[in-house]
């Protein structure tokens, strides 16, 4: 037991690093320990009892290590993100360790690669989602050894960790030479692949585009029950030092304080929705006197209202006029002469965003706090793309930068650069909105899109189409910064497929258990012979 239990705490040690801030190659030998207490154990069911406790250990840890930081949310944040992440990787892991004790060592493996990201990639389409811990999302610190993200998305580095753990597994099992060269390969041959593909690498010669990214830096604890007044002025000031060239401007997620009713974003209730709330007419005559050339993203809360029977899945009831209506989470644009574009954000964080009404209601004590607007909101179909004098700019709202594939709708939809806007300041000064951050630089080499990001605090800045980082504002900094900021039209592999490797995955998974099954039935059909 003493043994095991090491074994564990040592698996957790080498899994954790990439989501704190430091190297996520110590991922490619993270699962080496968990592999090796399995392989340990024979295939009664009572061993089988005993590796489902360990490995629940395991993963349990590496989720409470990583994730803590939503505690300075809600306490019960940590508890619940660590219950639902741990059962996904249960899930995969034991289906491995089941077939590796009745079936062959080959099938074993590729079952494990397979439930692995499949079960990743559900926990990421699903309405439900949190996958901050997909493996492949660990190699954010180390930009210089993945470059080739372009080609494969985030479960291609998902895939590269399964793929080494189980070959440097099995160079310690063996001990001979040829086994240890294949684990040498698996992991210097990618490293390798991403070198060349960075040095090679050219930026399309398509110009590029002065943006100003503001970080307001107000507590977001204060934003939605403090002094709206206080916080438009904010704003305006914010926007005087905008220096004159810029062509975006960048505001963070929800910054306009207050709820808009669309198209023309009113501020009244139940007046014309074709009336321009005053905010919004001061904002655009601001960009019309310093900034004409300007596009101003900014983040707010928006309504759409519904007559009676035409009411949407997530529609609220209005009382006073019997009709019904949305609340979205918005990223709007708006020009000098006060033209509106609008995205609605489509992947709500889960608990605060995406819970039914009622269930809120009844339930408040439980939900995930991650920052956003709380009960269950509008959903957003997919990414969007606002344009401005030629160029087309996406505006991803905060949570939507960790989901590769839904961030590539707004790339496939035309745009030439991607702006985020976040509000990251729920968790405090800690991890989480670092990798956050950090993430996004993940999403800039999948699409090679140069990427403004615009926090309410720490962390805003650029990101490169390589993932570098260009300048940035952090904790509780409050001004403007501004870039130049490239432009490309061209599409990746991953942007034009997506997760392809994962639904692949889907299907191998599949292959995997009837295989498995015809041969236990099989098997058994022999031994009654």
């Amino acid at each position: 037991m003493p043994r095991r239990l090491a074994a564990v705490i040592l698996s957790v040690i080498l899994l954790c690093p990439g989501w704190l801030g430091l190297s996520g190659l110590p991922l490619l030998a993270g699962f080496v320990p968990l592999l090796w207490i399995s392989a340990s154990y024979d295939a009664s069911r009572r061993a089988w009892w005993h590796m489902f406790g360990w490995a629940a250990l395991t993963f349990a840890l590496w989720n409470i290590c990583t994730v803590w930081w939503i505690w300075n949310a809600t306490p019960v944040g940590p508890v619940a993100a660590t219950l639902a992440s741990t059962t996904v990787n249960m899930a995969a892991f034991m289906l491995f360790h089941t077939v590796s004790k009745k079936a062959s060592k080959p099938l074993a493996y590729v079952t494990l690669a397979a439930a692995w990201i499949a079960t990743e990639y559900w926990y990421t389409i699903g309405d439900f989602s949190w996958p901050w811990l997909t493996l492949g999302n660990g190699f954010s610190h180390d930009i210089w050894a993945v470059q080739w993200y372009e080609y494969t998305g985030v479960f291609g580095g998902s895939l590269w960790v399964i793929l080494c753990n189980i070959l440097l597994f099995e160079a310690l099992r063996a001990r001979t030479l040829r086994r240890w060269i294949a684990a040498a390969a698996a992991i210097v041959l990618p490293i390798a692949l991403s070198l060349v593909v960075r040095a090679g690498w050219k930026l399309p010669d398509e110009g590029s585009v002065t943006v100003s990214i503001i970080q307001p830096n107000v507590d977001c604890y204060d934003k939605f029950h403090g002094d709206d007044a206080w916080q438009e002025r904010n704003i305006v000031d914010l926007l005087d030092e905008v220096p004159a060239p810029a062509q975006f401007i960048l505001l963070p997620e929800t910054a306009v304080p207050g709820y808009y009713r669309e198209p023309a974003l009113s501020d009244t209730w139940l007046g014309s929705p074709d009336a321009v709330g005053a905010f919004w007419k001061e904002l655009a005559d601001s960009l019309r006197s310093s900034h004409p050339q300007a596009l101003l993203i900014a983040g707010a809360n928006t309504t759409r209202h519904y007559p009676a029977g035409a009411e949407t899945e997530t529609a609220r009831r209005e009382r006073l006029s019997g009709g019904y209506y949305d609340v979205f989470n918005t990223a709007v644009g708006l020009d000098s002469a006060a033209r509106v574009q609008i995205h609605h954000k489509g992947r709500l964080v889960i608990g605060v965003e995406n819970t039914p009404t009622w269930i809120f209601d009844v339930m408040r004590f439980l939900v995930i706090d991650l920052g956003g607007t709380l009960g269950q909101i509008g959903k957003g179909l997919h990414g969007t793309a606002f344009e401005h004098n030629g160029v087309k700019v996406g505006p991803a709202i905060c949570y939507e930068g960790l989901y590769g594939d839904f961030y590539g709708d707004f790339v496939r939809r035309g745009a030439q650069f991607m702006a985020i806007v976040s509000n990251d300041g729920w968790w405090g000064d800690t991890p989480g909105y670092k990798h956050l951050f950090s993430i996004s630089r993940l999403r800039a080499v999948e699409h090679r899109r140069a990427i403004a990001r615009s926090a309410n605090t720490g962390k805003s800045g650029f990101i490169s189409p390589r993932g570098d980082v260009g300048e940035t504002l952090g904790w509780q900094q409050r001004g403007v910064i501004t870039a130049q900021v490239p432009l490309c039209s061209e599409m990746t592999l991953y942007t034009r497929y997506g997760d392809y490797l994962a639904r692949i995955s889907e299907y191998l998974l599949l292959l995997c258990v009837l295989y498995y099954v015809a041969y236990r039935v099989k098997r058994k059909n022999y031994l009654v012979k």
